[in-house]
């Protein structure tokens, strides 16, 4: 069977796994999410079951015909049901332990496999066959009566195991007449009982996050759509340090052999932007309370106020883009890429997207820190570089490496930057300053106005030398930087549209790039258009493509980056943070309020 992206992510905001439909692990990274993968076989172009190759942790049932999956309400721990054709079943329990333990959160490199007999006599085989070194090397192994070592590059891991280890190293089907677990995570002894000491991780893990799930103040309506969104971008934060990262994977490509396969496992200040106001739109202040310490952390280091488009999740500034020539990629389709060159562009949007992520702290009492006069300082060094470097060109959001123009919506970051800043300022008292930013703000925004401006065709140009259809031109909107009913506005949504939507799908853009046309969309760009159409009052249109966007989601309720127009597959790596702040914004945007739920 094809591998596909109809995977299910588990994890404990250190280190994340897929399991795929026949319940194999087959992605994960450590000793966090952008390190080397454990589990490689989704990039290893292997197909989904197949008994070769390295790369996964499989627990298969002998003669199994039929798989059902599903995740613990409100957590990301997954249960996976295996039934042969006798009707001997078994169930499998996979999760990150995550919980608090002594004033701190427990968040070990770890994973975590209970099997559970539910019919019959079911045997299984068990398949751990770990990677190193983007799959270039074998890893060595050692055991003992209750565990299996692992020597990696970086670290040891240790499996321990209630089940036969020696059936386990050898790959034996045995049968199942009691619960198993394993433990594969740091390099220690088991002190305590393996499988108490598990089913406690479970049940801690377990009520950890459903307890932060209540915390969410969700729309009334498409609730678990939400929900799942929510506690997926809750694991793409790397929350040692606050870093929130892109997606889970790497190089999974834009769309068949089109080469367009890039690193994801790293912090873009505009991804991170949009996660945490989508986030903040339900509550999750936690989310937010760590990435802005994670961003003064940016600021600090920022060469004279210079940010770059995205950093390592510790803040490292050097993201060298290399090949893994060991794995042949996503079904084939290399190459695999570790690192992200974009970290040496210029995008002049990440100033606006830094003071955005920062404004809530001025005003937000419930923060257990609030922003004062020395962070407004801080963020104004970021401010002078938006104001320097508004008309100038960059890479754009798209992140051409070709070619730079002057991008509107990098200009209007800009200018959303000096708006923040003198709203700030307010709140600070600053009079003064509140007068010096506003009137920054007043020029970007003349300028724009004149710059992306076409009388010909009345519309505004995603750049301004040509006259260029872009879907970030949408998000004119969700700045505040034109307003629903502006017909400069709603002659550029029409134009936008006609020219980029394909069916229920928005493309980014429709012109030639670095490596040619786009045959996929991209789904937060098709969000962007249902938020447009809900606010500039086609509510029944917004509604029917916002179903139609969440039927294509996977199994696990979610999305990767990009979506084909015609046979609605998800290509682009997964889960990608943009689509789920979409479906976050859509659904709080679009549902009926609580007062009419009856």
């Amino acid at each position: 069977m094809t591998a596909s992206l109809d995977l299910w992510p588990i994890g404990n905001c250190q280190v994340s796994a897929l399991v795929d439909r026949a319940g194999r692990f087959v992605w994960g990274c450590v000793p966090r999410v952008d390190g080397d993968p454990l589990f490689s076989a989704l990039l290893s172009g292997q197909a989904e079951g197949a008994d070769t190759g390295a790369g996964l942790w499989a627990i298969d049932l002998e003669g199994c015909v039929a798989t059902e999956q599903r995740y613990v309400r409100n957590t990301p721990i997954l249960v996976t049901r295996h039934t042969d054709e006798q009707g001997n079943a078994v169930e499998v329990i996979d999760f990150c332990p995550r919980f608090q333990r002594l004033g701190r959160t427990y968040r070990p490199v770890a994973f975590a496999r209970i099997v559970r007999p539910v019919a019959g006599s079911p045997r299984i085989r068990v398949r751990l066959r770990p990677t190193r070194r983007w799959g270039k090397a074998d890893v060595v192994t050692t055991s003992g009566s209750n565990h299996v070592r692992y020597l990696l590059d970086e670290l040891t891991l240790r499996m321990t195991t209630t089940g036969p280890t020696g059936m386990i190293t050898s790959e034996q089907a045995f049968r199942v007449e009691k619960p198993l677990h394993f433990f594969l995570g740091p390099d220690e002894s088991f002190d305590r009982d393996i499988a108490t000491t598990v089913e406690q991780m479970l049940a801690d893990t377990t009520a950890e996050w459903q307890h932060w799930v209540r915390g969410l103040a969700t729309p009334a309506e498409w609730q678990e759509v939400v929900i799942r969104s929510a506690i997926t971008l809750k694991l793409c934060q790397h929350e040692e340090s606050g870093a929130i990262v892109a997606a889970l994977t790497t190089s999974i490509p834009e769309h068949a052999g089109s080469q367009r396969n890039w690193d994801y496992r790293y912090c873009w200040i505009r991804d991170g932007y949009y996660t945490v106001q989508a986030l903040n739109r339900l509550g999750a202040l936690d989310v937010l309370e760590a990435y802005l310490g994670y961003l003064r952390n940016i600021v600090d280091g920022a060469r004279g106020g210079h940010i770059q488009p995205l950093y390592g999740v510790l803040g490292e500034m050097v993201l060298e883009e290399r090949f893994a020539p060991d794995l042949a990629g996503y079904r084939g389709m290399g190459p695999v890429r570790v690192g992200n060159q974009a970290y040496e562009q210029v995008q002049h949007d990440a100033y606006g997207q830094i003071i955005l992520s920062n404004a809530q702290a001025f005003f937000d009492e419930r923060l257990f820190r609030m922003a004062g006069v020395e962070d407004f300082e801080a963020l104004e060094k970021v401010g002078e570089r938006a104001w320097n470097y508004y008309d100038q060109p960059d890479a754009g959001l798209w992140e051409l490496r070709t070619r730079q123009s002057v991008h509107t919506y990098s200009a209007a970051m800009c200018w959303a930057a000096c708006d923040r800043l003198a709203g700030a300022a307010t709140a600070l008292k600053l009079e003064d300053r509140r007068a010096f930013w506003d009137q920054r703000a007043q020029v970007i925004r003349d300028r724009i106005e004149t710059a992306a401006w076409r009388e010909d065709t009345q519309r505004l140009s995603a750049t301004f030398s040509g006259d260029d259809l872009d879907a970030s031109l949408i998000q004119l909107l969700d700045l505040r930087f034109l307003s629903p009913d502006d017909p400069r506005f709603r002659s550029t949504l029409a134009a936008v549209e006609t020219g980029l939507r394909r069916g229920s799908t928005m493309l980014r853009y429709a012109t030639e790039d670095d490596f040619g046309l786009p045959e996929t969309a991209f789904n937060v760009c098709t969000f962007w258009l249902i938020e447009a159409l809900h606010l500039t009052g086609r509510s029944d249109d917004a509604r029917a493509l916002f179903e139609e966007m969440l039927s294509r989601r996977t199994a696990a309720g979610l999305l990767s980056e990009d979506i084909d127009p015609s046979t609605g597959e998800l290509w682009g790596n997964y889960p990608q943070t943009y689509s789920l702040v979409g479906m976050i914004n859509c659904a709080v945007l679009l549902s009926r309020p609580w007062s009419a739920i009856r």
